[in-house]
């Protein structure tokens, strides 16, 4: 005859949480201030340099050369930064550019990933199995940068836009996502749709794809950031600097700390601002798209992240 023996009393914390060790709910009052000091200093850390660029590219000539370097507060706000660099120059193609391939290279991608995803996610699909084998050994082995600038070549897409899209046209941990949130759904929802005689186009756009909101909006996001954030593909393959795109331009402007001529300002008479100014300029509007979207997307990221992660 065996003996149960006595499990340890479980303590409820406030607001139904429970806690195991006695003393420590997790919604008392300290550790509800210590989350909150810890997210501050968060904030804070991401916030504080970023407000100093923002400062640095508004702030005059005068208070620049005072400082020496960043200013957190101008006292003679300007917008001379901006208004060099917009309008004509280097800076704003290099923005339509960005702008330009990031909306058309989500689309497609997100096309090309739907479409591949839930091929791969019906049962019985012709080929199902060798292309999801294709998809994994692609995140195993990366092709070298010298077969894929052949490749490119050959294509004849050198200085051509679509060299920045075709490459990364579909992510394969992505697709590899999406398949797993299709895969989830009811099958008893497709059959029914089938036996009402719809076809596959009409089960992906009028049941699939609005039961998905959530998960194309995160990968939609994924794909926007990777597009916009990319420079390598534009570093390789475009020669003509009128094509850059706008992360090539922080690059080389930047990182590389390049000067910028007045040719290449939207008022080439006019006296160009301090450097440090400009600098803080292009990474502002490099950074400000994205930050824009992003407030709108963020609220399916939570449940977007976690499809297909757990089974039920």
């Amino acid at each position: 005859m065996t003996t149960l023996s006595p499990t340890r009393p479980v303590r409820r914390g406030p607001r139904g949480g429970y806690s195991a060790v006695p003393g420590q709910a997790p919604g008392s009052p300290p550790w509800r201030a210590l989350k909150s000091v810890l997210l501050l200093v968060c904030v804070l850390l991401v916030a504080i340099p970023f407000l100093a660029v923002l400062a640095t590219s508004v702030a005059d000539a005068g208070q620049l050369n005072d400082t020496g370097g960043f200013v957190m507060w101008p006292k003679h706000p300007t917008l001379g930064a901006y208004k060099a660099i917009l309008g004509g120059g280097i800076v704003s193609r290099a923005m339509l550019v960005s702008i330009g391939v990031t909306v058309v290279g989500t689309l497609l991608s997100l096309a090309a990933s739907i479409g591949l995803a839930y091929g791969l996610s019906r049962r019985g699909a012709y080929g199902q199995r060798p292309i999801l084998l294709m998809l994994v050994l692609s995140l195993l082995f990366v092709p070298g940068v010298i077969p894929s600038y052949l490749l490119i070549k050959n294509l004849g897409l050198i200085d051509s836009y679509w060299s920045l899209i075709l490459p990364t046209l579909i992510n394969a941990f992505n697709v590899i996502v999406l398949r797993s949130f299709f895969a989830s759904l009811p099958t008893e929802l497709i059959d029914a749709a089938r036996i009402d005689g719809a076809s596959e186009w009409g089960i992906l756009t009028r049941i699939v794809l609005p039961l998905s909101k959530a998960s194309v909006a995160v990968i939609g996001l994924f794909y926007a950031v990777s597009y916009w954030n990319a420079f390598f593909n534009a570093l390789v393959y475009m020669n003509d600097s009128a094509k850059w795109p706008m992360q090539l331009v922080l690059r080389t402007y930047v990182v590389n700390n390049a000067a910028i001529s007045q040719g290449q300002t939207a008022d080439p008479g006019a006296a160009l601002p301090p450097t440090l100014s400009l600098q803080a300029a292009i990474l502002i509007l490099s950074v400000l798209p994205i930050a824009v979207i992003y407030p709108f997307l963020q609220r399916h990221m939570g449940k977007g992240v976690m499809v297909g992660a757990v089974k039920g």
